[in-house]
C-alpha cells in the first residue's frame, strides 16, 4: 500500500476522486436547475420562491467549489468543462419548468437524486479513513435533508 502526503491509500484516493468528479458533475446540474427555475418562476408564489431558489442556488454554487477543492487537495484534477458534467451527471434536468409547485418538485428530486450519490461517497470515505472527505459530504447530507423536509413542508406533503 502506497500512501499520499495525507496518510491516505494512493489507489483508493484515485477512485474515491472519480466519484467525487460524478458529484461534481451533477451539483453543477442541480446549480444550473436552480439557476432555471429561479429565473423562470411563475405564479403566485413567485416572489418567496424566487428568493428561496437564489438562497439554494448560492449554497449550491459553495458547495460545488468545495467538491472541487477536495478534488484537488486529494491531488485529482476537478471535472471543469460542461461536456464533462453532461456526461457523468445523472440527476433530472429541468427545462421549461415555471410553474411554481413543478420548480419546487424538480428541486425535491435534484435533491433525492444526489443523496444517494452522497451516502456512497459517505461510505467509501469512511471505509479509507478519509475523515476531511467524510466531513464535507456529511455536512452536505444534513443540510440536504432539512431542505428536501422544507420543500415537501411547502408542497404539504410527509416526507
Amino acid at each position: 500500500m502506497s500512501l499520499n502526503t495525507l496518510g491516505l491509500d494512493k489507489a483508493k484516493v484515485e477512485k474515491e476522486v472519480e466519484l467525487l468528479n460524478i458529484l461534481l458533475a451533477n451539483y453543477q446540474t442541480y446549480y444550473q436547475n436552480l439557476r432555471g427555475v429561479h429565473w423562470n418562476i411563475k405564479g403566485k408564489r413567485f416572489f418567496e420562491l424566487h428568493i428561496k431558489f437564489e438562497e439554494l442556488y448560492t449554497a449550491a454554487q459553495e458547495q460545488v467549489d468545495q467538491i472541487a477543492e477536495r478534488i484537488l487537495t486529494l491531488g485529482g484534477v476537478p471535472f471543469h468543462t460542461l461536456s464533462s458534467y453532461v456526461q457523468h451527471a445523472t440527476v433530472p434536468v429541468g427545462e421549461n419548468i415555471f410553474d411554481d409547485e413543478k420548480t419546487v418538485r424538480l428541486v425535491i428530486d435534484t435533491i433525492s437524486a444526489l443523496l444517494p450519490l452522497e451516502r456512497e461517497l459517505l461510505t467509501f470515505s469512511d471505509e479509507i479513513n478519509d475523515e476531511g472527505t467524510n466531513t464535507l459530504i456529511s455536512d452536505f447530507v444534513v443540510e440536504q435533508e432539512k431542505n428536501v423536509w422544507m420543500l415537501k413542508s411547502y408542497l404539504n406533503e410527509r416526507i
